[in-house]
């Protein structure tokens, strides 16, 4: 089962993203900062961090860039409702997949499996 780290400031975006998500078979912790992430990810191994970018206290950015330090096997996926935010995490998170809002929640798991199947397909 892939477990995903979902840190998302706006809490009812957090419950639909989190019931999308565990309703596609997911195992899903979700946080409200990038603050609350960190204990998260230095204690566990996730398979995604799915962020949001604009948070206060910790932006998605940051946190993806701690993540990557202490899980760098962790994917990273985005989600954002502003233009040049996706642009900045583009040059400051070059590996990070980006998926703008708004999206439909389909969209959302189609994007999980798919980072996921690429992988399978690349170790074989």
């Amino acid at each position: 089962m892939i477990h995903i780290l979902l840190a998302e400031d706006d809490t009812a975006m957090r419950t639909y993203l989190k019931r999308a998500l565990e309703n596609a078979g997911f195992s899903v912790m979700a946080v409200g900062s990038g603050l609350d992430a960190m204990p998260l990810l230095e204690t566990e191994i996730y398979d995604l961090l799915l962020s949001d970018i604009v948070m206060p206290g910790m932006d998605g950015i940051e946190l993806a860039q701690r993540c990557n330090e202490l899980s760098p096997s962790t994917k990273v996926m985005f989600i954002t409702g502003f233009a040049a935010v996706a642009l900045r995490a583009n040059r400051e998170a070059p590996h990070a997949k980006m998926l703008s809002k708004p999206f439909h929640l389909k969209d959302l798991v189609l994007e999980v499996e798919r980072m996921f199947e690429d992988a399978a397909v690349a170790s074989l």
